[in-house]
């Protein structure tokens, strides 16, 4: 119950949405490149929004 009513920080949610998007690229590279360029591109958006996070 102690972890029920916890919110994530936004390194952990910025973590979370990073390998969605990274897992979502690689399934949409074997059927439309164009798409996964693209999610990569997102994931690596909020790559470098961790980087900043974790060096800040």
């Amino acid at each position: 119950m102690e972890g029920l009513f916890n919110k994530k920080s936004e390194l952990e949610l910025l973590q979370r949405q990073y390998g969605k998007l990274k897992k979502e690229a690689y399934s949409l590279f074997f059927v439309d490149r164009a798409k996964s360029a693209l999610k990569s591109a997102e994931a690596e958006a909020i790559a470098s929004r961790l980087e900043s996070l974790v060096i800040s």
